[in-house]
Parts: structure tokens; C-alpha cells; sequence
């Protein structure tokens, strides 16, 4: 992917567009592994217990050979306005949307794993043109989505073991710095969640409030004395984390060794991803009553073309120093919109207090999973729009 700058009159030099161009070799390379794939065995009649299922990824894979036109898929991402910032030597690859309206508000996006950009993808015109969705054409959003694949396209640079922390202030810096907005909201999920409330815990003063679909995965290890309703809620995560859990501790411990394997083989790293999407979301048992192929594998494809797998798939640095201690709270105003079909257990509202200290909004949503914007946009507008709504009247 490479960035294309113009020469336009004010156009700040750190700044610049950036547009989506994937040598056609490297299309031809993923063509040729995926016609080199060598399948997999598989017990009979197991479905999806197992993980991926081996006729679903077939399937796909013969899709994404002969049906799957990423030239396509590469207009329709142009079609959002990207840029890079260099930040003190580290380049980072953000769209930045602006909004209609009288006083759109700045508003920081954060996906995590084993999501993209395309987590946002179809909420972005929910938010920045609400007047044409339904909306409230009061209440709309400049909206900043930074691609946080691998860290950054430019390769993290970042010091060991505060990943999380540094990439937090670098977000800080794009807003504030770069863009000049002296106060921003934020959304998160996953890895996301973690970066808004370090982004709260931080810099306070600059933040009108964050936005979460779940606490975060630094979240769900805090140990308290005095647990009560949340103890329920910390034994179905333990026990979704014994069913499910594998794949995290493989990449919180020895990520790249893995890394070798997905690195290798794109139906290997479209079946790890796959897994978490058919499990993970509100959709039934049926990806493709919530998402097309082309969008399941147009998220696969940034990843398998960024070439950062190792640093894309890695949690150690959070397993062996999280960025957030159980202790640390988020003072600024806070909501928390559950999607119903996340994994493991809704957190109940008890435990949601014990880190956003200011929590003005606890939703359960009708519907969703872990990536409701991605599911089920419409759901994640709505409640967006009402915090923001309510803190902007109301402060």
C-alpha cells in the first residue's frame, strides 16, 4: 500500500493522501498460494466445533480465487478519505471523514482483533451524514478511523512492553497535534476498548467522553476483594475462556510461531480469522446472514497484505504488562452498549462502575456481537448518537 501526496496549497506537510494501490504481484502471489492450498483433513460431521469448517472454507477460498475482485473492493475503500500522519517517524494510515452540519464533533474509532477498518466501514456514513440516515442532522461527527493493523502500516518502532500506552499517545497526537482538535470523543471495541479508556485515563482534559461495546480484554482479568454480582460474570468468562479461549493464549505467549503458519498460508490465515467471526457474531451459525463474502474477505486481505503478521496477531505485550491496572478508572463520561451475542457474559452494570467511574449510559443492545457496527450498523448509530446527543446538550 503506498501513500500518494499532493501538492495542494495548504496541505500540511506531515499530513498527506493516501490511496490503496496493491502491486499486481503480489495479487498474483495470493492467487497462486491459493491454488497451492493443501486442504486439510477433517472428522466427520463436526461442523464448526471444532474451528473453521473445512467445506465453508473451500468454499470461500474458491470464491476468493475466482469470484473475489479485489480491485473492486480497493475503489470502494478509495472512496473514503485516507491520509498518513508521520508521527515522530512512525506512519500512520487513517480515514478521516468530515461530517455535515452545524458542529460536527470529533470522534476517534478504534477497532481491535481480528477486525479492521471495515468494523466501521458502513457506520461512517451513519455518523457524519445523519440528516441523509434518520438521523439527527444536530448531532453528527468528524470521524477519524486509524488503521491499527500491525500498529501501523510504517512498522510500531514502539518501546516494549507499554504497546498499548505508546499507541494511545500517538492517537493523542493525531487528534490534538495533527488535526488540531482540542476535544474528541472516542469508540471502541476489543482492542480498541483498551486504547479509548487508556485515551480517558490519559489525557482527561481532551476527551468529551468514550464510547465501548465491551471493556476490553486488559479488563477482564482485574481481581477485586469485594466481588458480589460480578463473580457470576467472572465464572462464565472463565468457562467460555477453557471452550474458547485457545487462540488467546497462543497469541498472548508465543504469537510468532504462529505467525509462521499464518504468514505461509492465506486459507490458514482466513480460517483463523474466519473462526472468530462465525463464533463471535450475531448471526446464527450463518456468517452470511450478517456479512457478504466480499466483506469477510476484504477484512482478511488488509490483513494478509499489511505483512505484519507477527506484530498483527500479538497480545503478549497486554498478557505480560497490561496497560491498564484493575484499579485505574476512566473519570470522563462513559457508556457501555453490550452487543447480546458477544462472547462469554454480558459484564453486569456493577462491574462497568468499578472502571468508568462517570458512566452515564449502560445499554444492552436488541441485538450484535462483537462487531456490531460491522453487523448491525444501524444499532451502533443509534446509541452512539444518544450519548453524544445527551453529553452535548446536557455536558
Amino acid at each position: 500500500m503506498r501513500d500518494e501526496a499532493h501538492d495542494s496549497a495548504g496541505t500540511d506537510a506531515e499530513i498527506q493522501p493516501y490511496r490503496i494501490d496493491i502491486p499486481q504481484a503480489d495479487l498474483d502471489e495470493l492467487s497462486d498460494r491459493l491454488h497451492r492450498t493443501r486442504w486439510t483433513d477433517e472428522y466427520e460431521g463436526v461442523g464448526w466445533d471444532y474451528g473453521t469448517n473445512v467445506g465453508y472454507m473451500k468454499e470461500l477460498a474458491k470464491y476468493w480465487q475466482h469470484g473475489y475482485d479485489w480491485r473492486r473492493q480497493e475503489t470502494d475503500l478509495n472512496s473514503f478519505p485516507h491520509y498518513t500522519a508521520d508521527l515522530a517517524g512512525e506512519a500512520l494510515t487513517f480515514i478521516h471523514a468530515r461530517g455535515t452540519g452545524p458542529n460536527p464533533i470529533p470522534l476517534l474509532l478504534l477497532h481491535g482483533w481480528p477486525d479492521s477498518i471495515c468494523r466501521y466501514l458502513k457506520l461512517i456514513p451513519l455518523l457524519t451524514d445523519p440528516a441523509g440516515h434518520g438521523g439527527d442532522p444536530g448531532v453528527s461527527f468528524d470521524v477519524v478511523v486509524p488503521w491499527l493493523i500491525g500498529h501501523y502500516t510504517g512498522g510500531t518502532g514502539a518501546p516494549r512492553p507499554q504497546l498499548f500506552a505508546h499507541i494511545a499517545e500517538q492517537l493523542w497526537n493525531l487528534m490534538t497535534r495533527e488535526l488540531g482538535c482540542a476535544r474528541f470523543g472516542t469508540v471502541g471495541g476489543d482492542g480498541g476498548s483498551v486504547l479509548a479508556q487508556l485515551l480517558g485515563v490519559s489525557y482527561p482534559d481532551h476527551l468529551i467522553g468514550i464510547h465501548l461495546t465491551d471493556l476490553g480484554f486488559s479488563r477482564a482479568f482485574g481481581q477485586f476483594p469485594d466481588l458480589s454480582a460480578e463473580q457470576r460474570y467472572f465464572a462464565d468468562q472463565q468457562a467460555w475462556g477453557m471452550r474458547e479461549g485457545a487462540y488467546s493464549m497462543v497469541q498472548g505467549t508465543k504469537p510468532q510461531t504462529l505467525a509462521f503458519a499464518l504468514n505461509d498460508s492465506p486459507v490458514g490465515f482466513a480460517a483463523w480469522i474466519i473462526e472468530k467471526f462465525h463464533s463471535w457474531s450475531d448471526c446464527d451459525g450463518n456468517l452470511e446472514r450478517v456479512y457478504t463474502k466480499d466483506e469477510l474477505l476484504t477484512n482478511v486481505m488488509l490483513y494478509w497484505l499489511n505483512g505484519s503478521t507477527a506484530r498483527s496477531v500479538s497480545y503478549r505485550e497486554e498478557f505480560t504488562a497490561p496497560s491498564l491496572a484493575p484499579h485505574q478508572k476512566v473519570g470522563i463520561p462513559s457508556a457501555l452498549a453490550v452487543p447480546p451475542k458477544d462472547p462469554g457474559a454480558i459484564p453486569p452494570r456493577e462491574l462497568a462502575e468499578r472502571y468508568l467511574a462517570d458512566l452515564r449510559r449502560y445499554t444492552v443492545l436488541p441485538r450484535g456481537g462483537h462487531f456490531v457496527a460491522m453487523e448491525y450498523p444501524d444499532v451502533m448509530a443509534a446509541d452512539v448518537r444518544a450519548f453524544y446527543a445527551d453529553l452535548t446538550t446536557h455536558g
